[in-house]
């Protein structure tokens, strides 16, 4: 098996396991974008998504202008390619982190490029909570904060697990954009050691590792929201 393996796929072997271009340090990379990312950008995405629902005109808390403002940014950012926005916000990654190559320096594009997705995914899991229960708890004096924590995002849990298990998938795709253009990762090994050198096999191999990645977090994210959702039923 191993005398197939290295036979078949010389240039995966040469790369090594180790080392600045090895696979592991790949994977590390990739792992280590998609989380930072996902960390920073789902923050602003969920302060975003919360905004949009509770300023509308339906909301907790109606304001025209404020809902306007959030909505044409959530909108402006979400209407830029990623591979522009790399480009776009090039001068404020460097005054951010010191340099625009590097893991680190895609944290900042990564980020802004995966809020306003999810900031939309978040606006319509909120917007599918029952409207009755949202008065219910007006009714008894309930303040603002109270329906947001203990109604919005409590009835809407397991549905915020779904979007967020899309938006980490998503994210992935984008460290992959973003590895091909230096930012390190499966992303840059497919395209720099594979695609460019004509080494298939590496980028076949680059390609079935990033779907592993996808597959587990889909499962996992899927697993999840059943147990949260039934446990909330029970």
């Amino acid at each position: 098996m191993k005398e197939w393996f290295i036979t078949n796929f010389p240039n995966v072997v040469q790369q090594g396991w180790t080392g600045e271009t090895g696979w592991w340090t790949s994977i590390v990379q990739t792992l280590y974008m998609t989380f930072w990312s996902a960390i920073f950008g789902g923050i602003a995405g969920l302060i975003f998504g919360i905004a949009l629902v509770l300023f509308d005109s339906d909301g907790i808390m109606p304001n025209k202008i404020i809902f306007n403002i959030v909505d044409k940014v959530v909108s402006l950012f979400r209407a830029i390619p990623f591979i522009i926005l790399l480009a776009f916000i090039a001068p404020v990654t460097q005054k951010i982190v010191g340099t625009q190559i590097g893991t680190t320096a895609a944290l900042v594009p990564l980020s802004v490029g995966v809020f306003p997705f999810y900031a939309r995914q978040v606006q319509v899991a909120l917007q599918s909570v029952n409207q009755g229960t949202i008065e219910s708890a007006q009714s008894l004096g309930s303040s603002n904060w109270d329906i947001i924590s203990g109604v919005y995002l409590s009835e809407a849990f397991p549905e915020l697990i779904r979007v967020s298990t899309v938006t980490l998938i998503s994210l992935v795709g984008l460290t992959a954009m973003a590895g091909a253009i230096g930012a390190g990762g499966l992303g840059n090994m497919a395209i720099s050691y594979g695609y460019n050198r004509f080494a298939n096999d590496t980028t076949l191999v680059a390609t079935i590792l990033v779907v592993i990645m996808v597959l587990i977090i889909q499962v996992v994210g899927d697993v999840w929201a059943r147990w949260v959702d039934h446990s909330s039923k029970a």
